[in-house]
């Protein structure tokens, strides 16, 4: 096991991993930029280094910085967190050329499945669905208009690289293709430095159903069931449960086991999210894999019981997983709503400021993650999420009435957040009984 490790990230993930290190008697270093200076989670760490301004570029994205503070500070490992370095795998390798252990996958694995292009190959080889689409990158105006014509309108263009919804565009018909390819192409480009797209089937009103998996380098691999990550808003998630309300348990099974195909295929150690799509009829059909622990693991976590983040450390350190399969069970149901800084009435505009109150809400299973506390600012660089406030009940029906208590509960002033809007998404006659898609905001609200 590690004995000190260092935490490239921030906010109420960085407080995550130092709690679950802190359990396993691990020393952490955390390294914070100029604009989270005041964060509390500082104070819990063993140390915390200044790596720069407040820009992510200057800081949390800076890949030298990072470096030197883990040397300073003789750190065995870096836990990326999710966003910025957490799927990098340039970083991943520097990372371990230093002899610092990078808390993920292999840089091969992460290459592999970070590549869409490459990872549909691997679903196809793991005997997964896979949307119809191209083989490989789109070359040309003319090979998507074949594609297109081949597969049916409407189609989906894609950037090979990287995700949160960049680089894709919806066409529904030749007119707009051509434009809809040089739009993904460009801001691909400029959001991951790679223009290559490719082209699928869009699958409207599709549910949205990812499945969280853990393997170790033993050869074991095991999931720990799905979540329904549907709501959504611009490809950003806003609320996930598990588990998925409405599924049929034969198609649960089988989503499952063919994400622990599909990461076997991939040589996948660590822990990770294999991404599908589901159809009107309950087809699914693989969309790609996060290699990283996710925003929304909490509500896994409430359901089995698996600490995610201290088993991707043990992992890493070469452990074995003492769990198996047959040992995970779905108890109960767990819902989680991302509360950002943003006002949904003046279309979700980001609102950083100062806390001047900051009420939790509590009581039985209710579970809240945020690094704020009243009187800290929000600032206006990063990520809008600020808490994740989390459910455990025995139902589906409990849960959605202790997240509505809850969120009455739960009191931010001094900046537009978007618990109001969550409070209308519970009571909503589509999520009160489970019929909510990708497009469910856009038609509801």
């Amino acid at each position: 096991m590690f004995s000190k490790i260092l935490i490239a990230n921030r906010g109420e993930i960085a407080l995550r991993i130092i709690r679950a290190c802190r359990e396993l008697g691990i020393r952490t270093v955390a390294v914070y930029s100029t604009a989270d200076r005041d964060a509390g989670y500082l104070d819990l760490a063993d140390e915390a280094v200044c790596i720069g301004g407040p820009s992510p570029s200057e800081s949390y994205l800076n890949i030298p910085r990072i470096i030197s503070a883990a040397e300073v500070t003789d750190v065995e490992a870096i836990h990326p967190g999710y966003g910025f370095l957490a799927e990098n795998a340039h970083f991943a390798e520097i990372c371990r050329s230093c002899n610092i252990e990078f808390i993920g996958p292999s840089v091969d694995a992460m290459r592999a499945v970070g590549d869409k292009i490459q990872a549909r190959h691997i679903a196809k080889q793991a005997k997964a669905w896979t949307v119809p689409g191209s083989d490989g990158p789109v070359a040309d105006e003319q090979q998507a208009l074949d594609i297109a014509h081949a597969i049916g309108y409407p189609v989906i263009i894609k950037a090979a690289a990287g995700g949160g919804g960049r680089g894709m565009r919806v066409s529904h018909n030749d007119i707009n293709l051509t434009s809809a390819i040089k739009q993904a192409r460009s801001e691909a480009e400029v959001a991951f430095k790679d223009g290559t797209v490719y082209i699928e089937k869009f699958i409207e009103r599709p549910r949205h159903i990812e499945v969280q998996i853990l393997a170790d380098a033993h050869g074991n691999t095991l999931h720990l069931f799905e979540r329904d990550c549907s709501l959504q808003r611009r490809h950003q998630k806003l609320v996930e449960e598990t588990p998925a309300p409405n599924l049929d348990d034969a198609v649960r099974q089988e989503i499952c086991k063919a994400a622990v195909r599909i990461v076997r295929e991939a040589n996948y150690v660590g822990a990770g999210t294999v991404e599908f799509i589901l159809d009107a009829s309950q087809k699914f059909y693989f969309l790609e894999v996060n290699a990283r622990i996710q925003v929304e693991h909490p509500i896994t976590e409430m359901v089995t019981g698996v600490d995610l983040v201290k088993w991707q450390i043990r992992i890493a350190s070469g452990e074995p997983l003492s769990i198996r399969q047959k040992d995970i069970r779905q108890n109960g149901h767990a819902i989680e709503c991302r509360i950002n800084a943003e006002d949904p009435e003046n279309n979700f505009r980001p609102s950083p400021g100062t806390l001047t109150r900051f009420r939790q809400p509590g009581g039985l299973g209710v579970r809240v993650d945020t690094q704020c506390f009243e009187g800290y600012r929000i600032p206006p660089n990063y990520d809008s999420l600020i808490a994740k406030l989390i459910v455990h009940q025995p139902s589906r029906r409990e849960a959605i009435a202790c997240m509505q208590r809850a969120l009455a509960e739960f009191q931010v002033d001094g900046i537009k957040t978007s618990i109001p809007l969550h409070t209308r998404i519970m009571a909503s006659d589509g999520f009160q009984h489970g019929r909510v898609h990708t497009g469910f905001m856009d038609n509801a609200f």
